[in-house]
């Protein structure tokens, strides 16, 4: 039976015109699924659906979201992501499709099963690219109340001061790196930050995977933030962001914020630096919207 597919020019480019046809036609595509940016089933027989193209260093993986979620694209991941995005799948116990694509790519319905914290903010360290000798990164998920509404965030702070590539001074310059991408200065959280067009937030699968920026070669966008594994996030996060279809970035120096470890102690401590001229935020949508 035909499918109500979205398959977007770029997919169509990476899978081929009779790949393409046979999702279309209904021969290769499943008609129920779980849709990998909100997690809730989704069914291409009766609703519009988006295919999703994750493409790693060697396989990919074809996802199926709703089209109210996400859009037809492809995301470039790297391929231990990829390996470890499949190996959770095969872990929940799902049932799922595998079929060989071009150039390698693996077709496989995204399902996995998450832990739930309810009100407990989930943090990871990572290792990004922002001056020579690496910096790492700490990133906090959690809700932020504004104006009556919970929406969902990510709080970044690094462990260390942040120099502007090619200088070695002991300045911290993460702030004003930050601001010249297009972040905003905030000295209280009394609204919504605006959106910062270019940059997106990968969630996918239910968990989340990487901020992107606007690729300085043009083309796709890239990481600035990469999980090396996929970041857990709350049931109540993952609503939020589905129902915004935006995230809240909030960046501070080293020192401002802390691991706290509960969300309205994140909240105090955001305040407070927003206070003290130490943050910054954007409106981040989801990954190609």
């Amino acid at each position: 039976m035909p499918r109500m597919l979205d398959v977007s020019d770029e997919v169509r480019a990476e899978i081929g015109d009779e790949e393409a046809a046979r999702l279309l036609a209904g021969e290769s595509a499943p008609g129920s699924y779980d849709c990998t940016s909100c997690r809730t089933p989704g069914d291409s027989e009766q609703e519009r659906t988006s295919t999703v193209l994750f493409i790693g260093d060697e396989t990919a993986v074809l996802a199926f979201a709703h089209a109210t979620c996400l859009p037809s694209q492809v995301v470039q991941v790297t391929e231990e992501q990829l390996q470890g995005a499949v190996r959770s799948i095969g872990a929940g116990g799902a049932e799922s499709q595998q079929q060989p694509l071009p150039a390698q790519h693996t077709q496989q319905a995204q399902q996995a099963q998450h832990a739930q914290h309810a009100q407990e903010p989930h943090q990871s360290q990572q290792v990004a690219d922002l001056v020579p000798e690496q910096a790492v990164l700490g990133v906090t998920s959690g809700l932020v109340l504004i104006q009556g509404e919970l929406h969902p965030a990510l709080v970044v702070e690094p462990t260390a001061p942040v120099a502007r590539p090619g200088t070695f001074g002991s300045g911290d310059d993460f702030l004003p790196l930050l601001i010249e991408q297009g972040f905003m200065p905030l000295t209280e959280l009394a609204a919504v930050p605006p959106v910062l067009h270019g940059w997106s937030v990968l969630l996918a699968a239910g968990q989340l995977h990487a901020v992107l920026q606007p690729n300085p070669s043009g083309g796709r966008p890239v990481a600035w933030w990469q999980a090396h594994q996929p970041l857990q996030v709350t049931d109540g996060w993952r609503a939020a962001a589905n129902k915004h279809q935006q995230v809240l970035m909030f960046a501070a120096p080293v020192g401002s914020i802390g691991r706290q470890p509960r969300e309205d102690l994140m909240r105090d401590a955001l305040d407070k630096a927003a206070a003290g001229g130490k943050l910054v935020g954007a409106a981040l949508p989801l990954a190609g919207i």
